[in-house]
C-alpha cells in the first residue's frame, strides 16, 4: 500500500451544489431532479473523473464540501439534506476503496458562514398555504436570517491545513456545526442503544 503524501499531491476540491429549501410537498419534480443531479450526482461524477489521475500520480486527496446538514437535519430542507447525506455516504465508502492507492478523502462539514449562500445562493420552493405556521415554513426567511458565525477565510485556512495531514474523515467547521452534529449523533446513538435486545431478537437462533 502506498504511503499517503497529502502535501505533495493533487487535491480535488469538490464543491458542486446549491441550496434548495422548502417542504418536500412544495418542491416540483423538476426541482427534485435538478437538485439531486447537481449536489449528489455532480459530486459523484467529479470524484469518479479524478480518481484515475490521482491513482496514476500515486496519491492525492478529494476534499468534498458538504455541510453539518449531512449529519443533522431541519424541517424545510428535506431535499438539501438528502443530497448531502447521500454524498457523505458515498465519500465515506469511497475513502475505504481508495486508501490502498494513497488517496485520502476529507468531508468538510461547515456551519453557517458569512458568504452569499443564504442571500443569493439559496433557492426557495413556491410555498403552499397548508405549511404556513409549521416548522417547515421557517426556512422561508432564510434570506433574511441573522449573520452566520463562520468566518469563510478561517474556514478555508483550516480546510487547507487539514488536507495536508491524515484525517479526520469529517472536518467540522464552526461552533454551530459542532453543536448540531454532536447533538444529532448523540440523539441517534441514544435511540439505537435502546434497541439492542429487540434488534438481536430478529436473528436466526444459534444452533
Amino acid at each position: 500500500m502506498p504511503s499517503p503524501s497529502w502535501a505533495g499531491s493533487t487535491w480535488v476540491v469538490n464543491n458542486a451544489g446549491y441550496g434548495l429549501f422548502g417542504a418536500a410537498e412544495e418542491l416540483t419534480d423538476e426541482q427534485v431532479r435538478h437538485h439531486i443531479d447537481t449536489n449528489l450526482v455532480g459530486s459523484i461524477q467529479v470524484a469518479r473523473a479524478a480518481l484515475p489521475h490521482l491513482r496514476a500520480q500515486g496519491g492525492g486527496r478529494i476534499v468534498q464540501i458538504s455541510t453539518y446538514g449531512g449529519q443533522a437535519t431541519h424541517p424545510g430542507a428535506t431535499l438539501y439534506h438528502a443530497s448531502k447525506w447521500g454524498i457523505e455516504g458515498f465519500m465515506e465508502s469511497l475513502a475505504q476503496e481508495v486508501a490502498p492507492f494513497g488517496i485520502g478523502v476529507t468531508i468538510v462539514e461547515p456551519g453557517g458562514a458569512r458568504t452569499g449562500f443564504r442571500s443569493t445562493g439559496a433557492r426557495l420552493a413556491a410555498p403552499l398555504a397548508a405549511y404556513d405556521g409549521t416548522p417547515a415554513a421557517m426556512v422561508r426567511g432564510i434570506k433574511n436570517a441573522p449573520l452566520s458565525p463562520g468566518d469563510p477565510a478561517k474556514m478555508a485556512e483550516e480546510i487547507i491545513a487539514a488536507a495536508q495531514r491524515p484525517g479526520p474523515l469529517r472536518l467540522v467547521l464552526g461552533s454551530d456545526a459542532y453543536t448540531f452534529v454532536r447533538d444529532a449523533l448523540a440523539a441517534r446513538l441514544a435511540e439505537i442503544e435502546t434497541q439492542k435486545e429487540s434488534a438481536a431478537a430478529t436473528d436466526v437462533p444459534a444452533a
